[in-house]
């Protein structure tokens, strides 16, 4: 178990390529523990670190924000939104990665970086957030929990770690208000 002040800070790009190596090592953590989070495992350490150097134009474009939560110099948890380019989109984004390294589970961080995911959507102009997640995993137990809304399961979605076809729940939350024409105004405060 991990212990001390978890900070969490919204990364800049400059932020996330200086800290690549560390989110490397949670990603990898968190693929290795069994979490359907779009890899296969084992997950090696240099695809890792390529995989989180290509989210740094999405983060530069204003289509990606990055939180990480980090105790001292070890980072213990991220979270993303993931913003479309589309005009009559403009309104919602997606909830991806939301993942907290093994060490720091039970201490209540997933649903800090959840909250502070959909408090800044919010502040964006977002109105719908959406996510996906492996059926019956814990994750889904967090987003219940929180007010999250189930829309659905597909079957056989997407390959666990182990490499086995497993179904997905579709998730989302209303947040903030507005309308259409409130959240192109937001889409300046997401840097786009």
């Amino acid at each position: 178990m991990v212990t001390g002040v978890t900070r969490v800070t919204r990364l800049e790009v400059a932020q996330l390529l200086a800290t690549v190596d560390e989110l490397a090592d949670l990603l990898t953590d968190t693929v290795d523990d069994g979490a359907s989070i779009g890899f296969l495992a084992p997950l090696g350490r240099a695809a890792a670190v390529d995989w989180w150097r290509e989210r740094a134009d999405g983060v530069a474009a204003g289509q990606l924000a990055v939180w990480a939560a980090s105790i001292g110099e070890r980072m213990v948890g991220t979270v993303s939104l993931a913003f479309p380019d589309k005009p009559n989109s403009r309104h919602r984004a997606e909830l991806v990665k939301l993942m907290v390294h093994r060490d720091a589970r039970g201490e209540g961080l997933g649903r800090r970086l959840l909250t502070i995911a959909e408090d800044a959507a919010s502040a964006a102009g977002i109105t719908l957030l959406h996510l996906d997640t492996e059926t019956d995993s814990p994750a889904e137990h967090l987003y219940r929990s929180t007010g999250w809304t189930r829309a659905g399961v597909i079957p056989d979605y997407a390959a666990s770690p182990d490499g086995v076809l497993r179904p997905t729940t579709l998730y989302y939350k209303r947040v903030g208000a507005g309308t259409v024409a409130d959240v192109g105004a937001g889409a300046t405060a997401r840097g786009r």
